[in-house]
């Protein structure tokens, strides 16, 4: 069978009307896939060409947040902005936005106004609290989000560890999720208007703090069935042992990950400690996390005997999931993503 090497989306195009990340991130996707996108700056640009670190003065993030992307500077405020906007807006199949909600209103680039230029478009609208409700109104970025959905939270230190705040993630979570549930949207919503023939516009309506929300597991439905709150763990869960980062000799951390029954039983091998399996304390899941404390500790004493490598040489030869807690300097010597292509 022979398998073609086009791009998946070749026949998409998208206008992004987006700034700083989730709009952008959403494009991105969909501009990897093969579609075409066009993307409208202010004048000035994009607030993310002056952000981070700066190479032949350039930002390296932009690099990131541009790719595959077509550019295009206008001032939507102003009427002949606004008419080159639908003008573009008759070619595509799909626009995506991240200003507060109401702001295209403001612009005469609503809805209906760009249903009117294109029937069937499709509009993801991506926003900190949605298109309605109390709080649509109110802005909000990607760490709002990660905060309001109950991540950032969930994210912190276990109690009486520290009295530091609840650390962020290094990156935008919320701003990406949100991202991909735009693009998402925007797939299934093209389908659809490709099938039934649509002529009114149709939205996609993409909160971040919903987005972060969704990705909470069982944190919700648990606390309406029991009103039990999933505290913060650090760098373990609560349902499942031994699955922790554990210190190296060498002052790195080593992630291991064997919670399952015989993948215990393997890690007790390795660990020169067999009959650690027959434990009562640890012969089962619900054992293994009432006695966490216990059991990382004599995990963490073998780890701390080898390098990450001594140590993952064994693991991965019992087949137990493991990794040293990388750097971006590790990712980017990784074979495993040099071979895909990912670096």
């Amino acid at each position: 069978m022979s398998v073609s090497n086009e791009p998946l989306l070749r026949e998409l195009r998208v206008l992004e009307l987006g700034h700083f990340i989730a709009a952008p991130f959403c494009t991105r996707v969909l501009a990897d896939l093969g579609a075409d996108v066009i993307k409208v700056e202010p004048p000035g640009g994009d607030p993310v060409r002056g952000w981070g670190m700066q190479a032949n003065g350039q930002s390296i993030w932009w690099s990131v947040h541009g790719r595959n992307k077509r550019c295009v500077t206008l001032d939507v405020r102003k009427p002949e902005g606004r008419e080159i906007v639908l003008d573009l807006v008759k070619r595509c199949d799909v626009v995506v936005e991240n200003f507060r909600p109401g702001q295209l209103e403001k612009w005469g680039l609503g809805p209906d106004q760009l249903a009117e230029a294109r029937p069937g478009i499709v509009l993801v609208r991506i926003s900190g609290y949605g298109q309605t409700g109390p709080d649509a109104h109110k802005s909000g970025f990607g760490v709002i989000g990660e905060a309001k959905g109950g991540l950032r939270y969930l994210g912190g230190y276990p109690k009486n560890v520290t009295d530091l705040p609840p650390p962020r993630a290094g990156v935008s979570l919320g701003d990406s999720v949100a991202g991909l549930y735009g693009a998402v949207g925007a797939l299934a919503a093209v389908l659809d208007q490709r099938s039934t023939g649509a002529k009114e516009a149709r939205v996609i309506d993409v909160a971040l703090g919903e987005a972060v929300l969704s990705l909470l597991e069982g944190a919700l439905p648990e606390y309406g069935l029991t009103g039990k709150i999933r505290e913060p763990m650090g760098s373990a869960i609560n349902t499942a042992a031994p699955t922790n980062a554990y210190p190296c000799k060498d002052g790195t951390w080593l992630l291991i990950a064997a919670n399952s029954d015989p993948l215990f039983a393997a890690l007790c091998r390795v660990m020169g400690k067999p009959g650690l399996a027959d434990d009562p304390r640890f012969k089962d899941n619900r054992g293994r996390v009432e006695h966490m404390a216990e059991l990382d500790a004599i995990i963490a004493e073998w780890t701390r005997t080898l390098t990450p490598r001594e140590a993952l040489e064994q693991l991965e030869a019992a087949n137990i999931p493991a990794t040293k807690i990388y750097t971006i300097a590790d990712v980017a010597s990784d074979q495993q993503f040099r071979a895909r292509h990912m670096v």
